[in-house]
């Protein structure tokens, strides 16, 4: 589905009780087909589950343990799962580009307190190890998006986006996934391509 979204996939790899797929797709994509994308991995790890519950109807118990575990651990809104994916999503539809990163790390943020705090009421190392490896790979997502942000612009700047929806902004940190922009600058207005073109002939 990736593909036929546009997006260029790059590895698939598949385990008895689900599958990794890494892709590649524009940072303008449509927040209509990323969503198509994401829903389309909690849809197939259902879809494997069926086949193997039907080939091993014998171990329905033990293939649906670790199926539900997965998919709720998948499904936790926290980037950079699947989860926390739609969140993001849902913050781009609202918000300018990094302000929906900002709100989608502070809800994963606020989650892996709490799950710190169950920790130190249950002493699971479970839910342990599991915060310690989401706080990590949220981390580095946070310090990634300086380069999400130029490349979310620079492909702007490159590309022709035919966007329906625009708005009036007064700086690039205003700038909105699915919007074509009119920058204001005193009392000067540029079309998008002319002020990013200003940004990228200083570089």
């Amino acid at each position: 589905m990736a593909y036929f979204c546009g997006a260029k996939v790059l590895k698939i790899l598949i385990y008895p009780l689900g599958g990794i797929s890494k892709f590649s797709t524009s940072f303008n994509i449509s927040l209509f087909r990323e969503f198509i994308i994401l829903i389309f991995g909690p849809l197939f790890q259902i879809f494997g589950w069926f086949i193997l519950i039907t080939v091993f109807p014998e171990k329905v118990i033990l293939i649906s343990a670790y199926h539900y575990g997965i998919l709720f651990f998948n499904l936790l809104p926290i980037y950079p799962l699947d989860g926390g994916k739609f969140v993001c999503l849902l913050f781009h539809y609202f918000f300018p580009y990094k302000n929906a990163f900002y709100c989608t790390f502070f809800m994963g943020y606020f989650l892996l307190f709490c799950f710190f705090y169950f920790y130190f009421v249950s002493f699971s190392f479970n839910i342990l190890f599991l915060s310690v490896f989401l706080f990590i790979k949220l981390t580095k997502e946070l310090q990634n998006l300086s380069y999400y942000y130029e490349r979310f612009l620079l492909e702007r700047y490159l590309n022709h986006y035919n966007f329906h929806k625009s708005k009036v902004v007064t700086s690039l940190e205003q700038f909105q996934r699915s919007y074509r922009h009119l920058v204001k600058e005193g009392d000067i207005y540029y079309i998008e391509k002319e002020y990013l073109e200003k940004k990228y002939k200083k570089c």
